[in-house]
């Protein structure tokens, strides 16, 4: 929790196991076979430094500048967002995960970042599983794996795609 990771080495492996309401955030540059991985904990860092990728309004900015070290281009980075469930029945203003895929969509916006698909919400955990050069993917708890990005030629056109209501 809380880290970031790059890779550039095609079928290299990057996840984020027991995704709570946490967001597994992975920004890909599919043409350049880079990709990189947080696993953001909470929406705000409220001044604090680090650990960079726990917070969503520092994770982002840290997890750019790593893809873009690696070899990435700034203007073909794709984001998906995997987790934020609401793990406890608690008030809405407590729901973390709700919180923190608002947070990470609010900083992807502030450096114009494309969401390609999202996969947030529900009351169970998830795993996050980037593999470079092939997809991203995402699975339940007990649950089938779900590919929501491949490397492969991108396709024009393609949504957002957003699950929330997953039991």
């Amino acid at each position: 929790m809380g880290e970031l990771a790059v890779a550039g080495t095609v079928g290299d492996e990057l996840v984020a196991i027991g995704l709570g309401s946490c967001i597994g955030l992975a920004l890909v540059d599919r043409a350049a076979n880079v990709a990189g991985l947080a696993h953001v904990v909470l929406p705000d860092s409220q001044g604090q430094q680090v650990p960079r990728a726990k917070f969503a309004d520092t994770a982002v900015p840290e997890l750019i500048a790593c893809v873009l070290a690696a070899g990435a281009l700034r203007r073909r980075l794709e984001a998906v967002l995997i987790g934020g469930a609401r793990m406890f029945s608690v008030g809405a203003s407590l729901d973390v995960g709700a919180r923190n895929a608002e947070a990470v969509r609010e900083a992807l916006g502030r450096e114009r970042i494309r969401i390609h698909v999202e996969e947030v919400g529900g009351n169970r955990g998830r795993t996050a599983r980037v593999i470079i050069g092939t997809e991203i993917t995402s699975q339940l708890a007990g649950g089938p794996r779900t590919s929501l990005l491949s490397f492969g030629p991108q396709r024009p056109g393609s949504t957002l795609r957003t699950v929330g209501a997953l039991r």
